[in-house]
């Protein structure tokens, strides 16, 4: 019995920029970036909302909408949705939440809505919690049936857990460190609970402490002042707030190596499984060399991996469930098969997920 993925969809942008024209506004060039980076183009939200990219990539997971991908023939009833978990960190507005803006959107009335903050492991995060939703209402349902009463808390059948982002809004366009590596856009997917099948396998989430503040993004809100301060009152604290987001590269890189062997390592353990039952590794895509790193450290040629960082850059929680998509699109992976989802990301966050497809 277990969460199985019904189905699953992307979204990007129109825009596509490519490092030629990041050379014209900063210190770089596709000579630069790539070989560092593995990206060449992303996609960059000019017009759309998150709560476009996040509505279409949900539609698309859904059937409603060309582009996706489904377990079984039929579109899924957006009505059937018990839950939409949104994993984003530039939700359209403070209030409503994100995933309840893309529930009116896409006709999804009767599902309980709330955002995740958990930067680029959303992915693994919103599928895990799903999976326990799903998991922990099974079990209830199965004891209100057995003592004849009703379910003590919301039935959860179906979750659709959508992580949309534009972090192109994060961004310091004058910051050559990480506006080369960025770009916007939304993956979904559908989980359904069934009580003869397999679907995720396991999961596993952590978190580290960045005291390094290795990985970061003041609040803007913040910045604001209040009218009960005394004159002056923090206003050191106002002046050192910083809107963009900041990153130390080498830093960074070490920890996203580190935990990405650590995370996956810790996910198949626990589903009793080895780097070599693993049909495609789906991980999030940060940097092209941390890839080809866990590969090389697990003896693995790199046609294990899905690699989209070349024309999507990194898209945050989106980028290993855009990565499932286009697998499953491609026919990469198939019914039965099994993939992992490894990610890393601000907070410090990392975790890990095997789906048996």
């Amino acid at each position: 019995m277990g969460s199985v993925i019904i189905g699953s969809g992307r979204s990007l942008p129109k825009r596509t920029v490519t490092n030629d024209e990041l050379g014209a506004i900063v210190d770089t060039s596709d000579e630069w970036i790539v070989p560092r980076t593995g990206i060449r183009t992303r996609q960059i939200a000019t017009e759309e909302t998150c709560t476009d990219l996040g509505a279409e990539a949900a539609l698309r997971a859904l059937g409603q909408a060309a582009g996706g991908w489904q377990r079984e023939e039929g579109a899924i009833d957006p009505a059937t949705l018990d839950m939409i978990i949104c994993p984003t960190l530039t939700a359209d507005t403070h209030f409503p939440s994100q995933a309840a803006r893309i529930r009116e959107r896409i006709g999804a009335e009767n599902a309980v809505c709330y955002d995740m903050s958990c930067a680029c492991s959303g992915c693994v995060y919103g599928i895990s919690t799903a999976d326990l939703m799903l998991a922990g209402s099974a079990f209830d349902r199965a004891g209100a049936e057995a003592a004849g009463r009703v379910p003590r808390r919301n039935v959860v059948r179906r979750v659709l857990v959508v992580a949309a982002e534009r972090l192109s809004r994060l961004v310091d366009w004058d910051d050559r460190a990480t506006c080369i590596l960025f770009g916007d856009g939304a993956g979904a997917v559908v989980l359904e609970w069934r009580d003869g099948e397999d679907g995720v396998l396991s999961s596993y989430m952590e978190n580290t402490d960045d005291t390094a503040r290795t990985l970061w993004c003041d609040s803007a809100f913040c910045a604001r002042e209040t009218p009960f301060a005394a004159e002056g009152e923090g206003a050191a604290e106002r002046e050192g707030l910083d809107p963009y987001m900041r990153m130390a590269g080498q830093a960074v890189f070490k920890f996203a190596t580190a935990a990405m062997m650590r995370c996956t390592e810790e996910a198949l353990e626990r589903a009793g499984l080895s780097v070599e039952d693993v049909t495609l590794f789906t991980p999030h895509q940060a940097n092209e060399r941390i890839i080809r790193y866990a590969a090389k450290k697990m003896d693995l040629p790199m046609e294990r991996f899905q690699l989209i960082i070349d024309h999507v850059g990194n898209v945050s929680g989106a980028s290993a469930l855009i990565a499932l998509n286009e697998a499953l699109c491609d026919g990469k992976i198939t019914q039965g098969d099994i993939a992992c989802m490894t990610a890393f990301g601000g907070g410090l966050t990392a975790g890990s997920c095997v789906i048996r497809i």
